[in-house]
């Protein structure tokens, strides 16, 4: 599930006394991308009073660095191209960065799904192909450390730009590098990608504090935000409470784990959680625990099948588990998205009770035994014995680092990941974040734009464009119409912020995993992305879009649907034309599945059960992978809805360190 990167906690405050060289911003150095067609920003720090001369593809400037070392200038915008040699000359020193392209440079950021790698430990669909294909010296990357700071920054720690190879591209961000790849083949420039992203962030901490203190929705939040000093006590306040929720809930936290694998072992007094499921969505206060925590379950072994070997499935487990039989050590995993399938050796299963135990150890973000009922069995021969259910559990620890983390405090990825990137020159930015927002979907249709409309305003480069990726269909609490949806909240809200000027939405509810919050295919994704860019930007006129809902009309007991970005027309990949997705609410906002088909460039949707309808939905659920409605250009129709009946989140706001 998501997870949570080492953290650093950097100062990076810079003294007069350290410009005895003169140094530029580490996102400047070999190989990098420079943005074509744009006046090129250059800046950096020297002597105060020192005169720097910049020499780059016939073009000289001179800047003297003011009395603080700072200096700043820009080059005259240039066409594709390179390689190039870019110089530095300062009084003391000089630097000289080769191998330099011009071409186009975009911003790639938000949390783990834009984060996530082709390789390591994302693996997306078929990696390794993907990887010995990756031969473009043209596209570039840089990743930006994954590092907090409470004041803003003006440099990275460190970083690098990657040329795009088989040995280089398994830890380009799958998302950014199918973007670049697809815009590569289109037009034949350099592409930049400077990947600032980090799984599990909320889109709070990647905004200014100037940007809150001028929000109406956020002001009076970060008016109240403790200072410095006490940021780190939030943590160290949220392990107490913590503790004293699991004792409440099993008795003393002792951290011995003798016996817990045994049959032996009475567990009577533990308590129950159904499996399969993660911790954090079992309602039981656990939201916060990271640490070691062992399930056990008994089952009852026929004679028959008694002394047999047998297969154990247990679905997956977030992050590392050690899984027993009777005592006897079956098997081992370290990785949180792999199926867990285990032979269980001839011998080890008695006649009567048997025990299997599970040590589940979750290093960062969610952790449990997750997947689909169906995932989780025991075979012997013929005979499955599910295995889906309640577990007796145990916290045996609490591994729950206290220290400033991304989530603890607003503007602390934008101070660290943000704003020392500010001025490098750009074209745009991609971003795929949102599923941390969930909870707080109502409040995101402002926290999003007010983002967007932040970095717009702090890179004084006027709307750039801002592509966005709406949330994957995924099945997060199974939420739908009925039980009220998060994550349908939060794609509406994503919706919404296409109200802002320069902006796009990659549909992607039919590429997502109802078992897995990091889908595997980032290719469509990507391409996706750049299907926007291609049309909006890029001159190639193309539908970038799927079907999207524009106005609806009654007709007696059938509601008609008309929709814009049709492209060819409707269609459905339903081979006898059936649509999905589709729900009809009355007055009394009691909502029915619905028949629904395609007559034209509309929908037609009824349902036998509401004589009167009044509202419609589409893929109003957590996990939309039913959805079937397309253009034919192949592009998913977002879900939607007609009516405005309040929701699952619209009293749920943001508070620091909740």
């Amino acid at each position: 599930m998501i997870k949570k990167s080492c953290l650093f906690f950097t100062a990076l405050l810079l003294s007069v006394s350290l410009f005895a060289e003169v140094r530029l911003p580490r996102l400047f150095g070999d190989n990098m991308v420079l943005q074509r067609d744009k006046p090129i920003a250059v800046w950096g720090w020297a002597s105060p009073g020192e005169k720097i001369i910049i020499r780059f593809n016939g073009q000289t400037r001179t800047v003297k660095a003011d009395k603080q070392g700072q200096w700043t200038l820009r080059l005259d915008p240039m066409s594709a191209g390179g390689p190039y040699q870019m110089t530095v000359t300062g009084a003391k020193s000089d630097k000289t960065f080769n191998n330099v392209m011009v071409g186009e440079v975009w911003i790639c950021s938000g949390q783990s799904n834009m984060e996530m790698p082709i390789a390591g430990w994302g693996k997306i669909n078929n990696y390794q192909e993907e990887i010995a294909a990756a031969n473009f010296d043209a596209i570039r990357q840089i990743k930006v450390p994954t590092t907090v700071a409470l004041i803003p920054q003006t440099d990275i720690p460190n970083g690098e730009w990657k040329v795009c190879s088989p040995q280089t591209a398994g830890d380009f961000s799958a998302t950014a590098y199918f973007f670049a790849r697809e815009l590569y083949q289109k037009l034949h420039i350099p592409i930049g990608l400077i990947n600032t992203s980090w799984g599990g962030t909320m889109v709070e901490t990647w905004t200014s504090r100037g940007a809150f203190e001028q929000s109406d929705e956020f002001r009076e939040m970060i008016r109240t935000m403790p200072p410095a000093a006490d940021i780190k006590q939030i943590g160290e306040q949220k392990k107490t409470d913590l503790i004293k929720k699991i004792t409440a809930l099993q008795g003393t936290l002792t951290g011995d784990e003798t016996g817990y694998s045994s049959l032996d072992l009475d567990d009577t007094h533990w308590p129950h959680m159904k499996l399969p499921g993660l911790w954090e969505q079992a309602g039981l206060g656990l939201d916060d625990l990271d640490g070691i925590v062992w399930f056990r379950k008994v089952i009852e072994i026929s004679d028959a099948d008694a002394g047999k070997a047998a297969v154990l499935d247990m679905g997956k487990i977030d992050d590392n588990d050690e899984t027993y039989v009777n005592g006897v050590k079956v098997g081992a995993i370290n990785n949180y998205s792999e199926h867990r399938r285990y032979t269980i050796p001839a011998g080890v299963l008695k006649a009567g009770k048997n025990l299997i135990a599970v040590r589940v150890n979750d290093t960062g973000g969610d952790g449990g035994i997750y997947g689909e009922p169906g995932e989780m069995e025991c075979t012997i021969g013929s005979h499955e014995l599910s295995l889906a259910g309640d577990w007796s559990f145990n916290v045996a620890s609490v591994v729950m680092n206290t220290a400033t983390g991304p989530n603890s405090a607003p503007t602390l990825l934008f101070n660290a990941m943000i704003n020392p990137l500010i001025p490098y020159t750009i074209r745009g930015a991609i971003w795929y974040q949102g599923e941390t927002n969930a909870g707080r979907a109502y409040q995101y249709r402002k926290a999003f734009p007010l983002m967007i409309t932040d970095w717009r305003q702090r890179w004084k480069e006027g709307d750039f464009p801002f592509y966005f990726v709406q949330l994957a269909s995924f099945g997060a609490n199974n939420g739908n119409s009925q039980r009220g949806s998060t994550w349908a909240e939060l794609r509406e809200a994503q919706a919404m912020t296409l109200s802002l000027p320069n902006t796009g939405m990659a549909v992607t509810t039919d590429i997502g995993n109802s078992t897995d919050i990091h889908p595997k295919d980032k290719q469509d994704v990507g391409k996706r992305l750049a299907f926007i860019a291609l049309n909006n930007l890029y001159g190639q006129t193309m539908e970038y879009s799927g079907p999207v809902y524009r106005i609806m009309e009654t007709d007696g007991h059938r509601m008609v649907l008309h929709f814009g970005h049709t492209g060819g027309g409707l269609s459905t990949p339903d081979k006898y034309g059936y649509l999905r997705g589709f729900e009809v609410a009355g007055t009394d906002q009691e909502w029915h599945y619905a028949k629904a088909a395609i007559q034209g460039d509309k929908v037609v949707v009824w349902s036998d059960e509401v004589a009167t309808p009044v509202a419609v939905r589409y893929g109003w659920a957590d996990d939309a992978w039913e959805d079937n409605l397309f253009n034919k250009d192949g592009l998913p129709a977002p879900p939607f809805r007609t009516d405005q009946w309040k929701g699952a989140t619209e009293e749920v706001k943001y508070a620091v360190g909740k």
